[in-house]
């Protein structure tokens, strides 16, 4: 019985090892992210506010916030409590917060 606890465990660690590292599997190459800090300093957008979100890697945004197309990349943007997040427009997760 123990050795069955044990497996369980270690299968359930691994498994939220794997899922996280899964959401901060996205890297932004250097040239796109300049690119989009270009871009989003002469395109300013208003801050929005989205209760129960943390501003954070991995995190989703709800379908109600409007992303911003940065041309020539994938990912969008939004600036959400005065900070501008890259998203995945496919999943709206959040994959970078821009300082």
């Amino acid at each position: 019985m123990k050795m069955h606890f044990t497996s369980a465990a270690a299968g359930l660690l691994l498994l939220a090892g794997i899922g996280a590292a899964a959401a901060q599997d996205v890297v932004i190459a250097p040239e796109q992210e300049t690119v989009i800090k270009e871009y989003v300093h002469k395109q300013p957008l208003a801050s929005v506010e989205v209760p129960g979100v943390k501003l954070s890697v991995g995190s989703t945004l709800p379908d109600t916030v409007e992303l911003h197309e940065v041309p020539n990349v994938k990912y969008r943007y939004v600036v959400v409590d005065n900070q501008t997040v890259i998203v995945d427009p496919g999943t709206r997760k959040i994959v970078k917060v821009l300082n």
